[in-house]
């Protein structure tokens, strides 16, 4: 099969990594608006050639979108319109549902898009950043499955299968507030840590001689890339807001224990939270 991956970046990289290394494809086409992508991606051997978007799409049999949400969703429309009535599949990695979801909910092609979101990446961007292995093991999300053309589904299935991942379905809307919750709040609350740390620690090596693992594994996301974080933080913002509304209610809570001494509260609250091993473990 010849798959076009249109971002070649963490996510892009590591899947033409894995899907070339296991023979579900045989060529892999890049699209990259970086240059410089385009070249470390060519040269290293994570694609086979690049070309531009809508020659990539014409000569390709699955097209992957790995780019920022925002452009995922600028983009779909116009390629559905490209693939006409051929059997090309169109999926995307993105981490915000609803939005490309609706984009394209009226378009006569709509069964060839297939929505989907593998839950695995690092801290890292960029085709450098690409590895083998990513996707093992984690999670897959596919939205909306009722809307695609089955022949796209099993495609796309078979992708994950191929990768390894293990698959779950549900509503786009549905997905957007549980990613809210699991993953994007974590990264706000990442970087808002390391910017009190920067305003408050001037001097890098006095961070480094006291931050210990807590610190690093918190403050671990806070080194992903703004130009795919801003995008998902803004087309998900009404769920965001909802789990930072709820997230600042029991920080305010720890602040007011803190204040009032309260030992038995800060247990209590402690206490609850470590319920979570329940699930976690």
């Amino acid at each position: 099969m010849k798959v076009c991956i249109v971002g070649i970046g963490l996510i892009g990289g590591s899947l033409a990594i894995d899907l070339k290394r296991r023979g579900f494809a045989d060529t892999i086409v890049g699209v990259d608006s970086n240059i410089h992508h385009q070249n470390i991606a060519l040269h290293s051997g994570l694609v086979d050639e690049i070309d531009t978007l809508q020659n990539a799409v014409s000569k390709s049999e699955l097209i992957i979108l790995s780019t920022p949400v925002n452009v995922n969703r600028e983009m779909l429309p116009d390629i559905l319109n490209w693939i006409g009535e051929t059997n090309k599949v169109v999926t995307d990695m993105g981490s915000t549902k609803a939005g490309i979801a609706n984009a394209v909910i009226n378009h006569p092609n709509r069964g060839r898009y297939v929505a989907s979101h593998p839950m695995a990446g690092t801290e890292f961007s960029g085709p450098m950043a690409a590895i083998g292995k990513l996707f093992d093991y984690k999670h897959a999300i596919i939205c909306d499955p009722e809307l695609s053309d089955a022949d796209a589904l099993e495609t796309v299935m078979a992708l994950y299968k191929t990768l390894n991942m293990r698959l779950s379905y549900m509503k786009s809307v549905e997905h957007d507030i549980h990613v809210a919750y699991v993953s994007h709040i974590s990264h706000i609350t990442s970087f808002s840590l390391a910017l009190s740390v920067l305003a408050k620690e001037k001097d890098e090596g006095t961070i480094l001689k006291l931050a210990g693992g807590g610190f690093d594994s918190t403050v671990r996301l806070a080194k992903s890339n703004a130009e795919t974080w801003a995008p998902i933080f803004l087309q998900n913002a009404e769920y965001i807001i909802e789990v930072m509304d709820s997230y600042l209610e029991k920080m305010n809570l720890f602040k007011k224990y803190i204040l009032e001494k309260n030992q038995d509260g800060l247990k209590d609250l402690m206490n609850e939270a470590n319920t979570i091993r329940k699930i976690l473990n």
